[in-house]
Order: structure tokens, then C-alpha cells, then sequence
């Protein structure tokens, strides 16, 4: 199944390079729409709050007009739309319907959700999906049709942002919904395929490739990774239906599989899908059981011969969780009983399972030659980190993994021959009562990236702040060992622990080289 074939009831994309113009020349993009709404509105927008926006659209001129078709979903009279846009060929190709006006004057509405979206290198992009479903507002989705295709949502962007983003000769999105993870992978994949089990998704992927004026994937219809057979890949990407729900009611967020086991059976299964080298990067949602550590359960999942790295980024306690997806669906709205119906439901199953809390995050798995020979142990970092962190992180991502090679290779005695650069953007801070002669203890903190903090003693602060790659780490520590009056043996004996972690936290960069130690 390719982008040249449509799905029943979709748009045709045959003339979306018509649209595309008729919206570019509109400025109908995300700076054209931040320019015309000015920041309070489109951050409403954002948000799924559209009053703003109807106020600030009151106009005719082509750009007002989109949004309103658009974006606001409200129709506009035939001829403002013909002044904005093709309309016989919007109207030809189903993106645009005509609908009965006032005193029966000609009108036309949007038939979906077509969303300016600015690519990371400034490209002009559009997101199609239904109507009604850009992702946010305080009310949910509201949405309960089973195939219904979602927009960019917060969670898809948060993926796009982690995702590690080297020149690769094949990629994979499963689950790909309205196609945010394809467009952003053609920008460095040569060959692209995209799978989900939902046709109308594959339909919406299809229509957001054509009208943004990017190369042809293939489109692919089953569940996970049935589709593609036994085909590897040098990246996997996967917003899935990561939902732990009773059920599976919305096919775009339940995963129809009991508790984690669809977030499991993806991350378990993707290890044998990658090419040596080849990143897989996930979101995902796991249960927090009575009786079992949650790093343990995810520790379970990495596949054999990868190396992982898992960042759990938050945690909800069941009733929490099982609001926030009722009020995704729009069931808060209901009949009460109903409302409690279904929140019954939710509880009953968390019950049966022993969740007591379910905690969401970032899965990331690289295959290793190297584990899979059994050469070296596999790294498995899990941890909790629900503090900001600055996105784009893909190189991040991938600097981590570069740091457990260097690592997993280099005994103590290796350690210390190497120089190491202090990274930029840090920053010492010193913690202790006012007036005091000596701090209580010292953080080194990130500006950038993860954004992490790590406490040092005065040795492990001294070294960090002169490595700029021109000596050893041995002569170095034999130097603060000359001022300080320590033993350089124990030093240099005691040391390595605190390099190693200050250069697997990404606050020292080995620079290559090495002196005398």
C-alpha cells in the first residue's frame, strides 16, 4: 500500500501540490498564523481553545480565511474560499464540502483538520487529521469513534524531539496516526515505511506527506510489526496506543492488549527488527505493580544484543490516570452514572492486576554486534528524571550511548591516560550557611540538554574545572594532589568512580586523546 492509492472518505491527494501552493502563497504557515494571531491566540490555539482565534480572524483576507475553514472549522462563503485556495479542485478532491448558508447563500466547510506544523530546519508542513482533534484543552479528545485519527499532540512532538537524528538508509514509524514521525524521519531516511493497524491513519499519513511536498513512504496496514515481515531497519520510531485501559474503546490510544503487555511486545519485538547500529525509540506507559520494582519490569523488556536507555518522566496514581483518559474521551461529559460506570471499570481492572500507579516515559534501544556477541555487558540505564529538560534531545540520545561505548572499553588505568573537556554550558554552584569559610557541598548543574545536576566533592569540582583536553586525567589528579596534600596514589585510586560518572552524566567529553599518566 503506497501514497498513491486513497482511502474511502479521505481527501484525495492527487492535487495536493495545488493546495500547498494556494497555502503557502496565503501564508497559511506557523509563523504566518503566529504573525496574524499574535502569541496569546495561537497559544489558546494550541490548546484547543478557539475563541481567541475567532476574534482575531474577523477579516477576509485569504489567511483568515483558512483559519477559519481550517483550524476554527467554521464555513465561509464560497467566494472568500475561491479567493483563498482552488476551490472546484478542494471541492473535486473532498478537502472542502459545500454546506447550506444563511438565506441559502453559498457556503463551504473544510472536510478535516489541516495544520500548519514548522519543520526543525524552518520547513512549512501541514498535519492532516479529523476534525474536531488537534490535541489539547482542558475537556480532552472528546472523540469517541473508534478509527478516529488524531494531530500533533504533545506526546508526538516529545517523540520527534528525542528521536536521534543521523543520516539513516531506512526508517520505521509504527502506529504512524497523521504521519508526524514520517515527515520528520524523510528529512534524513532514504527509504521510509510507516505501519498502523488503522487504514484511516495510513489515509491522513498519506495526505500529510503529499501536502507538505515530501517524498513517497510506504504505507503498510497491520498491527505493530506483522507488515513488514521479516525487513530490518536503522530506526524505529513509535508513538503507540500506549494507553493501560479496560479495553480497547479508541484505537488511536488504547493498545488492546491487557495492562503494558502492547508497550512490552513492541520494545521485546523491536530488538530483532534493527540493523546493527539502528536506534529504536519509544513512548510508552508501564504499571507500577505491588511486589515489583518498575525498573525491574522494564529492565524484563530490553531484547537480547541492545544496549537501552529508559527515562521514566512521570508518574500517576491510578485515579489519576484513569480521569485523564476519561476526560480524553469526553466521558466526564456524560450521564453521571455512566461517568461512574466507566471509572468503576478503569479501577476494577488496575485491581485485578495489582497497579497501583502507572508511570510514562521514553524507551530508547540500540542495537549492538558487540551485546549480541556477548563481547561486552549490555548497558541498561533506567532512571526517573520528571525534571525540564531543553529539546531537541536527539543528539543527546545519542552522546549517551557514544559515552557507554567509551566506558564499557576503558579500565581505570585507561580512564586516567585520557583528557576529558569539561561540556558546555556548566555551571558550579556552591551550597553552605552564609559566611562560611568552606561550602557544605558542591553541584555541577547543565544548562542544556537533560539538564541535570550532580553533587562533587571539592576534588572531583577541582578536576572537572581545569580539563580542557591538554593533560591527562592522571596528571591532573597528581597536580590537585601537590596543592591539596593528598596522596596522588589514593587519589588516583579513589577518582576514577567520580570521572566515570561525571563523564556518563554527560559532564565531562573525552576529547580523544591521551598524555602521559
Amino acid at each position: 500500500m503506497s501514497t498513491t492509492s486513497q482511502t474511502p472518505g479521505l481527501p484525495t491527494s492527487a492535487r495536493a501540490g495545488l493546495l500547498r501552493d494556494a497555502l503557502l502563497a496565503a501564508d497559511f504557515t506557523a509563523d504566518g498564523l503566529l504573525e496574524l494571531l499574535g502569541a496569546p491566540a495561537y497559544a489558546a490555539l494550541a490548546r484547543s481553545e478557539t475563541v481567541p482565534a475567532l476574534r482575531a480572524t474577523r477579516g477576509d483576507s485569504p489567511l483568515e480565511t483558512l483559519v477559519r475553514l481550517f483550524l476554527l472549522q467554521k464555513p465561509v462563503p464560497a467566494e472568500r474560499a475561491a479567493a483563498a485556495l482552488p476551490l472546484e479542485d478542494a471541492l473535486a478532491d473532498g478537502w472542502l464540502v459545500r454546506t447550506p448558508g444563511p438565506d441559502g447563500a453559498d457556503e463551504v466547510a473544510a472536510a478535516v483538520d489541516v495544520r500548519p506544523y514548522g519543520g526543525p530546519e524552518g520547513q512549512d508542513w501541514f498535519i492532516v487529521s479529523d476534525l474536531g482533534c488537534a490535541v489539547g484543552g482542558a475537556g480532552g479528545i472528546g472523540k469517541k469513534d473508534e478509527g478516529v485519527v488524531l494531530g500533533v499532540g504533545g506526546a508526538s512532538t516529545t517523540l520527534a524531539g528525542i528521536t536521534v537524528r543521523t543520516p539513516v538508509a531506512s526508517a520505521l514509524d509504527v502506529g504512524t496516526g497523521s504521519g508526524i514521525q514520517v515527515l520528520h524521519a524523510a528529512q534524513h531516511a532514504t527509504r521510509l515505511t510507516a505501519t498502523d493497524l488503522n487504514p484511516r491513519a495510513l489515509g491522513f499519513t498519506r495526505l500529510t506527506l503529499a501536502l507538505s511536498g515530501v517524498h513517497e513512504a510506504t504505507l503498510l496496514e497491520g498491527s505493530l510489526f506483522e507488515p513488514v515481515d521479516g525487513d530490518t531497519y536503522d530506526l524505529i520510531v513509535s508513538n503507540p496506543p500506549f494507553v493501560i485501559s479496560p479495553g480497547a474503546r479508541l484505537t488511536y490510544r488504547d493498545g488492546g492488549m491487557g495492562g503494558d503487555d502492547l508497550c512490552r511486545t513492541l520494545v521485546q519485538q523491536a530488538g530483532a527488527r534493527l540493523n546493527d547500529g539502528g536506534f529504536a525509540q519509544f513512548l510508552a506507559n508501564w504499571q507500577h505493580v505491588d511486589g515489583e520494582q518498575w525498573q525491574d519490569r522494564l529492565r524484563s523488556w530490553v531484547p537480547r544484543g541492545c544496549d537501552a536507555w529508559i527515562v521514566q518522566r512521570e508518574v500517576q496514581d491510578i485515579t489519576q490516570y484513569a480521569e485523564l483518559w476519561l476526560r480524553d474521551s469526553g466521558d466526564h461529559r456524560e450521564d453521571p452514572e455512566a461517568y461512574a460506570g466507566r471509572y468503576e471499570g478503569w479501577l476494577d481492572e488496575f485491581e485485578a492486576r495489582g497497579t497501583k500507579a502507572v508511570g510514562f516515559g521514553w524507551i530508547t534501544l540500540r542495537r549492538s554486534a558487540a551485546v549480541e556477541s556477548g563481547a561486552v555487558e549490555p548497558s541498561i540505564v533506567i532512571e526517573e528524571w520528571p525534571h525540564a529538560v531543553e529539546q531537541p534531545l536527539g543528539d543527546v540520545v545519542r552522546a549517551h550511548f557514544e559515552r557507554q561505548d567509551y566506558l564499557r572499553a576503558r579500565d581505570d588505568a585507561a580512564l586516567l591516560a585520557d583528557s576529558f573537556r569539561l561540556a558546555p554550558e556548566i555551571v558550579q554552584e556552591q551550597v553552605g550557611l552564609p559566611g562560611a569559610e568552606d561550602p557544605e557541598h558542591v553541584v555541577l548543574r547543565q544548562n542544556r540538554g537533560m539538564r541535570r545536576a550532580t553533587r562533587v566533592d571539592h576534588v572531583a569540582a577541582g578536576f572537572a574545572g581545569v580539563c580542557d583536553g591538554t593533560l591527562s586525567a592522571g596528571r591532573i589528579l597528581d597536580a590537585i594532589g601537590q596543592l591539596t596534600g593528598e596522596d596522588p596514589v589514593l587519589l588516583r585510586d579513589r577518582t576514577p568512580q567520580a570521572i566515570r560518572l561525571l563523564v556518563e552524566e554527560g559532564f565531562l567529553e573525552p576529547t580523544g586523546g591521551a598524555g602521559a599518566s
